[in-house]
C-alpha cells in the first residue's frame, strides 16, 4: 500500500486558478481509483453563472471536467444555483439581498438548465439519468446527473414534471434564500420546518424517482422530510459540528442531524470546506462522521468550484483522498463504499 507520506513525496505540486473565496492548489497524480467514485455536489467552472457578467468563460468548466476524467471520477451531481440572482457573498457568509420577483426564479432555472444541457454537448461527459449509466465499465467519461441547489423556482409540485423532463434527477430543497418549501440553517424559520408545498414536493419527487437533497435545511425541516419520504435522502455537502467548532460554521450538522439521514438509509456528502483547518483535519472529520453514522452512510460532496476556502479543490486529489482514508485504518471495501458505493445503493433505490 502506498502510504500518504510516500504519496505526497512522489506527487508533483502544481498551481491552478483562483476559486470562490479562496485559492486552489492541488497535487497532480498519475493513479486513478479502480472503483466507482461519485461527487454528490459540484459546480464545474461555476457554470451556473454563464451569461452573467462575472462568468470567466467555458475554459474553467472544461478544466474541471477534464480533471474529473483525469482523476478518475465516475459521476457527479452538477447543480444549478437559482438564488445566485438574489444573494450576496460577504465576509460573514452568504445572505439574501432581495426577494425574487414573480416568475423570476423559474425563468432563471430554465436559463441555467438550458445552458448546462448545451455545455454538456461540448464536454467530455455523459449526461446520465439512470444508475446503469454510472456503473457501465465500458465508459471512460464522467457521468453527470443534473441537480438543482435550492427549489426556489417551484411554486407548484406540478412543475416537477417539466423539471424531470429536463433531465434533473436531484433537487436540494433549500439554499441561502428563504423559499416556500421549508426552513434553512442560515435564516430564521418561516414554516416551522417543511411547508405544505414542501411536503407535496417531497411526495411528488418520491413518485417521479428524484433524489431529495436536504443540505442547507434546518434540523426541523430534515426531520419533517424524513418523516414522509419513502426513499433515502442525501445531505449532499456538510460536515459534523465539533464541540469546539468555530462560530461561523453554521452549516455544520450535529450528530442527531446526521443520524436522521442514516435513518432513511441515505448518504451524507463529506464537505471539504474551509470549516476544516486543512486536508488532514477534513479527513479526521470524515472519520468522526463515520463513528457517528457508520461507513454505509458517508460519501463525498466537494461543492467543487463554489466552495468556501476548500481543502480538497481538484479531482486530481481523489487518490490522495482515498489513500488518506485507508491510512486511517479503513479497509479497501469500506473506502469503496464512501467513494461511491453508498451513492450507487441510493441511486438504485430512487431513480426510475
Amino acid at each position: 500500500m502506498v502510504t500518504r507520506k510516500k504519496f505526497i513525496q512522489q506527487a508533483l505540486t502544481v498551481s491552478a486558478g483562483a476559486a470562490l473565496m479562496g485559492h486552489r492548489s492541488f497535487s497532480a497524480i498519475s493513479l486513478k481509483p479502480d472503483f466507482i467514485t461519485f461527487d454528490l455536489h459540484a459546480h464545474p467552472g461555476r457554470f451556473y453563472r454563464k451569461g452573467i457578467s462575472d462568468y470567466t468563460g467555458d475554459d474553467g468548466v472544461r478544466k474541471t471536467v477534464n480533471e474529473m476524467n483525469e482523476g478518475g471520477l465516475s459521476g457527479a451531481f452538477l447543480s444549478t444555483v437559482v438564488d445566485t440572482l438574489v444573494t450576496q457573498v460577504t465576509a460573514n457568509g452568504v445572505f439574501p439581498a432581495r426577494e425574487f420577483e414573480k416568475g423570476e426564479a423559474w425563468n432563471e432555472y430554465k436559463r441555467q438548465i438550458t445552458s448546462l444541457q448545451s455545455l454538456c454537448k461540448d464536454l467530455p461527459v455523459r449526461q446520465a439519468t439512470k444508475v446503469e449509466e454510472l456503473t457501465d465499465p465500458s465508459q471512460d467519461k464522467v457521468a453527470v446527473f443534473f441537480a438543482c441547489e435550492g427549489g426556489d423556482f417551484l411554486e407548484s409540485e406540478d412543475q416537477l414534471d417539466e423539471v424531470y423532463a429536463d433531465g434533473v434527477r436531484c433537487i436540494q430543497l433549500v439554499h441561502y434564500a428563504p423559499n416556500s418549501l421549508g426552513d434553512l440553517q442560515t435564516s430564521d424559520p418561516q414554516h416551522n420546518g417543511l411547508s405544505k408545498l414542501g411536503k407535496a414536493v417531497v411526495r411528488k419527487m418520491n413518485r417521479l424517482g428524484m433524489v431529495i437533497d436536504v443540505a442547507h435545511a434546518s434540523y426541523k425541516t430534515v426531520q419533517d422530510v424524513a418523516a414522509i419520504t419513502n426513499q433515502p435522502l442525501i445531505l449532499s455537502h456538510s460536515i459534523l459540528k465539533l464541540e469546539e467548532d468555530r462560530p461561523i460554521a453554521i452549516r455544520a450538522i450535529t450528530k442527531e442531524h446526521a443520524k436522521i439521514i442514516k435513518s432513511t438509509r441515505g448518504v451524507i456528502g463529506a464537505w471539504p470546506s474551509g470549516f476544516s483547518h486543512n486536508f488532514d483535519d477534513y479527513i479526521d472529520n470524515i472519520m468522526r462522521l463515520i463513528d457517528v453514522v457508520g461507513v454505509d452512510y458517508v460519501g463525498l460532496g466537494t461543492d467543487m468550484d463554489s466552495n468556501y476556502k476548500p481543502v480538497f479543490d481538484s479531482y486530481l486529489q481523489l487518490t490522495q483522498w482515498t489513500d488518506a482514508l485507508k491510512a486511517k485504518g479503513l479497509t479497501t471495501d469500506e473506502v469503496k463504499k464512501i467513494a461511491g458505493g453508498n451513492v450507487v445503493r441510493v441511486l438504485k433505490r430512487v431513480l426510475k
